[in-house]
């Protein structure tokens, strides 16, 4: 609804102070899970009202050039969609199709999808086709007719079908935990040449907040070489955020340890990786996923891939706060 798990969070706790300040006045009409929906999309229309729409650095500018030079144009504040980890958002324990499903309603680019629309509009699509709520209760949340609530679907997914596919993201089985593994082998190698064979030829990479793009595994490499090159003796611990692959990415601090870099969050398509999305701010990102400020001690022997495959299995590897620390530009030399 919102685009951002930071906004998400923000949402929950305001959900909660309006349903404890109106609590005395619930009736019991209704559910109180109907109840605390109802307040959870007010405060969202409220949040949504006057904001600017959040997009995906690839809607907003055409890809740049590899180069230094890219990095200089810098997204506004709270103009990009940001990630939210999957334990946060995904039921627990849920028949696996019902969580198929889930994952495929916070996606990036569905998210992205979602934007498009106005906020009462967004509202209804999530709550009947990702909520699975009839309409006839959709329109009493709603506080309108069920007719309007299917003219919004209408317009709803009309507008999503011109905007963009809404197709869902191949499921994750051994083919796939076996491509992470060797994509977490070759970047943590910093083997470039196998990285780019993995990726499809036109696949993309981002790096909110910075409003550079790349298209191509050309010019990824390229990127990777270049301006990047100081990612080279990063480490990647296997997360899981929006529904898709992710790593925390550690980057060598010039000290003997490391750094918080950024979380990646992997799309995949087929046999090979389809995006690299790196979301660079992780003073609010890693807290947000639990993650510490260096990564687990690796022992002699250990296969970090190997780890990196079962990410469906394996939420944040380590639970502890970390200090703030100052934002940080991408890798580079």
């Amino acid at each position: 609804m919102l685009g951002s798990g930071f906004d998400a969070e923000d949402a929950v706790q305001e959900t909660m102070v309006r349903a404890w300040r109106a609590g005395e006045g619930f009736e019991g009409r209704s559910s109180v899970r109907s109840w605390l929906y109802r307040i959870a999309t007010n405060v969202c229309l409220d949040m949504l009202r006057g904001r600017q729409r959040r997009a995906r650095p690839m809607e907003l500018g055409p890809s740049r050039p590899p180069v230094e030079s890219s990095l200089e144009a810098v997204l506004p504040e709270g103009s990009w969609i940001s990630p939210i980890a999957d334990e946060r958002v995904l039921p627990p324990e849920a028949d696996p199709a019902e969580v198929a499903l889930a994952r495929d309603s916070i996606r990036l680019a569905f998210i992205a999808l979602l934007q498009h629309l106005p906020a009462r509009q967004r509202a209804a699509l999530i709550l009947c086709e990702v909520l699975r709520w009839q309409a006839a209760e959709t329109a009493e949340l709603l506080d309108t007719s069920v007719a309007a609530v299917n003219s919004a679907l209408q317009r709803a997914r009309a507008t999503m079908a011109s905007a963009g596919t809404g197709a869902t993201a191949d499921p994750v089985g051994a083919p796939q935990r076996d491509l992470l593994a060797r994509y977490v082998d070759a970047f943590e190698r910093y083997d470039i040449d196998n990285l780019v064979k993995l990726l499809h030829d036109d696949a993309v990479q981002s790096m909110p907040p910075f409003a550079m793009w790349l298209r191509g595994s050309g010019d990824i490499g390229r990127f990777m070489l270049g301006p990047g090159a100081s990612c080279r003796g990063s480490r990647l611990i296997p997360q899981a955020a929006n529904g898709s692959p992710a790593f925390a990415h550690y980057k060598p601090d010039g000290h003997g340890g490391y750094m918080p870099w950024a979380l990646q969050v992997i799309e995949l398509s087929g046999d090979r990786v389809a995006g690299i999305h790196s979301f660079l701010d992780t003073e609010r990102i890693f807290p947000a996923f639990g993650l510490p400020s260096q990564p687990p001690a690796q022992a002699a022997g250990d296969e970090l891939p190997v780890a990196a495959s079962s990410y469906l299995l394996t939420p944040a590897l380590a639970r502890s706060p970390q200090s703030p620390r100052p934002r940080r530009k991408p890798c580079i030399q």
